[in-house]
């Protein structure tokens, strides 16, 4: 399928000239479709709106005012009411924890952080502000609000990473990165793990299934924002348990925020990026097949290492993978038991769309090898370390006192569960 490593103790100079010294492939295919500017903007606004009207809290209107003896979903009963009635199937609190104290009386909630007790404002007063109740009704408001925000930082890690790299050069820092990456790859005690070149897939694409890299350019651009926010979505509206989706949304997070660091302090240049004589070809910049989302002033083009398609993709694929139940013996709370064709069906698509994505990105030469490797290792860092984000509830719960809003009650996988697991 694949031509094989020719030599892996040569230089990567030497490799990469002598492949470039045959005559490049002639681009021939023409693009599938071509996405109006504002075509994945309005993929994306669908699939937020279609997910926040579908996941809308049911018996709840806006022009509802709230009793006064109404309770936050966050609070402790009073010992002689049954606390059953707050726990019918899943504790609302990302923290699996029901710590707040009476809202009638409206006193702080006790937080831990760092191992101290720090107390914060009960929001619960502010029920019956008109934001309050419009996020009550749709609260996949919040999730959109948390993904605007990290998307926010992301925009930021280019003028971070050019203010730090300013004297050295940013683009002389970013290419001797990425040869390093191939050097690694090719000569290094982990050359086991790369049977195949990032050049030899390309050019299996290039010579005779250029309409197979076709479909891998504009896979590689919907995948990664429309593809991810869509299964955002579906989880909120699927999830067994609030619980459970808070842990994925947290791993990816943590997995952006990690490589955010790692984007700014170590920029690596795609392969695409390298000199002519390296022998990549920008595919997906050939066909105009560029997400609308990865270009603009803010865009780090130097962000390879490691590579978000494949991070998101591999953090999507393990939550599939959990969701169908395979592994588990017994249910966790809110979840029903899947039927072996559902079973097959999720596993199929944990495994697929993650090998999709790594052929996407590696044939359009957008990463290499190392930076899918890389990213495996950030997410699954990210899955260990997701809790810490908890310790931010303190400064959550001071966000909304300081808007006037108290914090919706998720209404995550409430129609999923009504329609008896059926989408």
């Amino acid at each position: 399928m694949f031509q094989t490593r020719v030599n892996s103790d040569a230089p990567i100079s030497t490799f990469m000239n002598t492949n470039a010294s045959e005559e490049p492939p002639q681009w021939n295919s023409e693009a599938m479709f071509q996405l109006p500017p504002w075509g994945e903007p309005l993929i994306v606004l669908t699939i937020l709106v279609g997910a926040m009207i579908a996941t809308r809290t049911r018996g709840f209107q806006v022009s509802d005012r709230p009793h006064k003896n109404r309770l936050s979903i966050l609070d402790k009963p009073r010992c002689t009411e049954s606390v059953t009635q707050f726990l019918s199937y899943d504790p609302r609190s990302e923290d699996g924890e029901q710590d707040a104290i009476s809202a009638s009386s409206h006193q702080w909630k006790k937080r831990y952080c760092f191992g101290m007790v720090i107390w914060t404002p009960n929001t619960s007063r502010f029920a019956g502000n008109l934001h309050s109740r419009v996020m009550q009704r749709f609260p996949f408001l919040v999730e959109m609000f948390y993904w605007i925000f990290t998307y926010f930082f992301y925009r930021m890690t280019k003028l971070v990473s050019q203010t730090v790299f300013s004297k050295t050069g940013i683009w002389d820092v970013a290419l001797q990165n990425g040869l390093r990456a191939l050097e690694i790859e090719q000569s290094s005690w982990l050359s086991f793990l790369f049977p195949w070149t990032e050049h030899d897939v390309q050019r299996w694409f290039m010579h005779g299934h250029q309409s197979s890299l076709t479909a891998l350019n504009r896979f590689y651009a919907l995948a990664h924002i429309p593809g991810t926010v869509g299964f955002i979505a579906w989880y909120y509206y699927s999830a067994p348990s609030h619980s459970a989706f808070a842990t994925v949304r947290r791993t990816l997070t943590l997995t952006n925020l990690l490589a955010f660091v790692i984007f700014t302090f170590y920029p690596c240049m795609p392969p695409r990026l390298l000199p002519p004589e390296y022998g990549f070809v920008d595919s997906v910049r050939r066909d105009n097949a560029q997400s609308i989302w990865m270009s603009g002033n803010y865009v780090n083009s130097l962000a390879a290492m490691p590579s978000m398609h494949f991070g998101y993709s591999f953090c999507i694929g393990c939550a599939l993978l959990h969701h169908a139940g395979i592994f588990q013996r017994t249910l966790e709370m809110g979840d029903s038991r899947k039927t072996t064709c559902w079973k097959l069906w999720y596993l199929a698509l944990a495994l697929a769309y993650p090998l999709c994505v790594l052929a996407a990105i590696i044939a359009t030469a957008n990463h290499y090898w190392l930076d899918a490797l890389a990213a495996v290792v950030v997410a699954c860092a990210a899955f260990l370390c997701n809790r810490v984000f908890l310790m931010l509830l303190p400064v959550e719960d001071l966000l909304y006192w300081s808007l006037r809003m108290e914090k919706p009650t998720p209404s995550t996988g409430e129609q999923f569960r009504g329609r008896r697991g059926l989408i």
